[in-house]
């Protein structure tokens, strides 16, 4: 019984040493791979950059989607027992942009739409259609000719609007020439002092178009499976400050599975001329209170 004992203890001590060594074995390969992995991943990293670096064509867009639909039938907790809802977002951020020796084109464009919907099924007196709540549109063109690697002379056009409710009803368009500064690969900063904010709508108690500076600070970059845009444009009028305007957004996304992940809108706006529009007062009567708006959701990029 005891030499049965003794040889079952050997028997499972030799089978234990032998697992360790062999787990011991597959992490010092795993290790040895891994750092030729780490070597080849920088080298085509670096080609990457040299790749990214030659005149040509820059194309992208990433952006979010978020939304839910639920459904309640004798749900008595609540004061519409029975109805159906949804809630529908898509956040796209584009660019096109052309890089030369001696001259850049950079092309972007920033929608954000979003829908909501509650259908109380106990009454005819509400809207069964899908309403807009939020509605944003920017499209932006800046060329300019190189003075050197940081500065070059510029011409810009920006347009925003609205796409679901009032069309261009105000539509905002900028015109101006300046210059533009990258004092970083992936941060354009643009400084225009001659520039004209045209302004289109029916409500002229409200909405006017002056001149004045355009100033707009991008950042666009892709850090592994993380892709991040901030855009901060602002116009400030030489005629009245209430005809200045600002608008900053912000997208984050984050990579799951190969084009799907998680992504996070975020922006603040302040235009007067806007708050006293939806007011129905005059622009020097506008209580003009900072505008935001934010998505999450799944998100997607090309």
């Amino acid at each position: 019984m005891t030499k049965k004992l003794l040889l079952s203890v050997t028997l499972l001590f030799a089978i234990t040493l032998s697992y360790a060594q062999t787990k011991e074995e597959l992490q010092a390969q795993k290790a040895e791979k891994q750092a030729e992995a780490d070597k080849f991943q920088g080298e085509a990293n670096a080609l990457q950059a040299q790749i990214d670096a030659l005149p040509g064509w820059r194309l992208g867009a990433f952006g979010t989607v978020g939304g839910s639909l639920s459904g309640f039938n004798n749900w008595y907790a609540q004061g519409a027992p029975n109805n159906n809802s949804g809630n529908i977002g898509i956040t796209v951020n584009g660019f096109a942009n052309l890089i030369e020796d001696k001259f850049f084109w950079r092309n972007a464009l920033t929608a954000n739409l979003n829908w909501v919907k509650l259908d109380d099924t106990d009454t005819n007196l509400d809207s069964d259609d899908f309403n807009a709540t939020t509605d944003v549109f920017n499209l932006s063109s800046l060329y300019g000719r190189k003075l050197n690697e940081k500065w070059a002379i510029s011409g810009l056009a920006e347009y925003r609007t609205t796409l679901i409710d009032n069309f261009n009803d105000p539509g905002f368009l900028d015109l101006g020439v300046g210059a533009t500064w990258t004092p970083l690969e992936n941060l354009i900063v643009v400084i225009h002092p001659l520039n004209y904010n045209f302004v289109f709508a029916k409500n002229d108690a409200a909405f006017a178009s002056s001149a004045g500076a355009k100033i707009v600070a991008d950042y666009t970059r892709q850090i592994g499976a993380v892709a991040f845009k901030t855009n901060f444009s602002t116009f400030q009028s030489y005629e009245d400050s209430d005809l200045s305007n600002f608008t900053w957004t912000n997208s984050l996304s984050y990579t799951l599975w190969k084009m799907i992940g998680v992504g996070f809108d975020f922006a603040l706006r302040s235009n007067k001329q806007e708050a006293a529009n939806f007011q129905g007062v005059d622009l020097a009567d506008a209580d003009n209170k900072l505008q935001t708006y934010y998505t999450l959701g799944l998100s997607y990029k090309f």
